[in-house]
């Protein structure tokens, strides 16, 4: 078998494999010919890269004739005897290379002809236009950066298994260009947030990722060791109680872009490493939070794809039309006719009736007090506190409240989970976090404080179905083969 051609979809899986070792041993073969020769391909540190491909697509008309350097994968090869064109993929797109033996000298086109798909290549040459109108480089030199001694994934085997690509995302990369986009628009996102919210004067921090106790919230922690102060540690599964304690020391607006950790179950919403955007403003309250959140999200759009309405898993989402605002009292009685309930019940009947018809944006407000441990209750009904929910095509996206800032109902709330907890499991070592307590005996200004999954968002904004999808390296079950 040709070891510069891709293997084909005629192959069985079992002669395929078999392909794959036969193709990794002749390269190792060749590897261990180069280097025996004194030629190590990865004896090199750098390369004098002056232009991307998309560059001289771009200036095409600026740099014809011109000399650049350029660098990246070779993805395919055509030969024609003592004319080769391939194309050399690097971190902006493709751009072909034409490599004659007369202008790269017979021994270095020699060379050149051994080179196998997916090795990394140096090129320099001039830029020109094919016959047929492809912007090029005219090869001048090439130098062998990288060995692959393993084939390009393709279409038939290399990757159909979504498993396989969250698994070996880099061999993703290589076989699907147009993930790339995906990831590209996540850095854009977070760069647009951090504008926005840097714009209106909010200061980004960073709070402690490894805690010495765990809380009495319902999701749980995963637990480590600190051997040099040998205690027990749990890494956070919020950013929220170290955040408020800067508000209480006097920091009016802060957030932090942050990486949270819950050992909880997976699916298309849910990986146990997720980051969050966490907004805190003193003097604000909820309703504050609900005008943030919906102009930084239109804003986010309109940046993003140039437009306040997007399309996701076919349904058109209006994220520039002033989104609904209702009670979730309201909103059960809407859609159930029952009026009166409250508390677990009226939890219940909202995520059974009411949230899996929820598609254009939905501010959904004044939450029972059973379920929101950390918002302050509502003026004149204890019993529902000043919080609210977004959701977008029956997905929640943000939470957020008016902060509880009393210490003697904040401790009590507290106290109560955990009391929950233990009565479940008389070893939980769920705890009342008495620092966070004390800092509001100090004394926490009114304030409001928001916090929004950004892996769920840029799902949102990018049209894709699964949260593996948005995230490079998504949490995985070791293979056992």
């Amino acid at each position: 078998m040709d070891v510069n051609e891709n293997l084909t979809a005629e192959l069985t899986e079992e002669e395929y494999l078999a392909g794959l070792k036969e193709q990794n041993r002749l390269r190792t073969e060749k590897l261990n010919a180069l280097k025996s020769a004194g030629k190590d391909p990865y004896a090199r540190t750098k390369y004098p890269v002056s232009i991307t491909a998309a560059e001289i697509r771009a200036d095409f008309e600026k740099l014809e004739n011109q000399t650049v350097s350029i660098a990246g994968r070779i993805v395919s090869r055509r030969d024609m005897g003592k004319a080769n064109f391939i194309d050399v993929r690097d971190g902006s797109g493709r751009i072909q290379v034409y490599v004659k033996i007369d202008d790269v000298g017979e021994q270095a086109f020699a060379e050149f002809k051994a080179w196998d798909l997916g090795d990394i290549a140096g090129v320099t040459g001039f830029v020109f236009k094919t016959k047929r109108g492809e912007i090029s480089v005219h090869a001048g030199e090439l130098t062998l950066l990288a060995k692959s001694l393993r084939p390009l994934p393709e279409k038939y085997h290399g990757l159909r298994d979504k498993e396989e690509r969250y698994r070996k995302r880099y061999l993703d990369l290589i076989a699907n260009p147009d993930v790339k986009d995906v990831f590209v628009k996540r850095s854009m996102i977070l760069r647009e947030i951090r504008a926005y919210l840097d714009g209106r004067g909010f200061l980004e921090v960073d709070t402690p990722v490894l805690h010495t106790l765990e809380i009495g919230a319902a999701a749980r922690p995963f637990i480590t060791r600190h051997n040099a102060l040998d205690i027990r540690m749990f890494l956070r599964i919020e950013t929220e109680l170290y955040l408020k304690r800067l508000l209480a020391g006097g920091f009016d607006k802060v957030y932090e872009i942050g990486r949270i950790f819950r050992n909880e179950g997976m699916d298309s919403t849910h990986n146990p490493e997720f980051t969050t955007i966490e907004i805190y403003q003193a003097y604000a309250d909820y309703y504050g939070m609900m005008d943030l959140l919906e102009d930084m999200c239109r804003r986010l759009c309109e940046k993003i794809h140039g437009s306040d309405t997007i399309t996701h898993k076919g349904v058109e989402i209006a994220l520039g039309k002033p989104w609904e605002r209702v009670t979730m009292r309201d909103a059960v009685e809407r859609r159930t006719g029952k009026t009166g309930v409250s508390g677990n019940e009226l939890i219940a009947l909202f995520e059974e009736f009411v949230e899996p018809d929820l598609i254009q944006p939905t501010i959904v407000f004044d939450y029972p007090a059973e379920v929101s441990p950390l918002a302050k209750r509502k003026a004149g009904e204890p019993e529902f506190t000043e919080r609210f929910e977004l959701f977008i095509n029956a997905c929640e996206y943000a939470n957020a409240f008016s902060e509880l800032n009393d210490p003697q109902d904040q401790r009590e709330r507290f106290a109560e989970q955990v009391r929950a907890r233990k009565a479940q499991n008389p070893d939980d070592s769920a705890e009342v976090d008495e620092d966070y307590i004390t800092a509001l005996e100090h004394g926490l200004p009114p304030a409001g404080g928001l916090g929004l999954g950004l892996d769920r968002l840029v799902m949102l904004l990018t049209d894709s179905a699964s949260i593996r999808d948005v995230l490079l390296f998504p949490t995985m079950r070791p293979q056992k083969d």
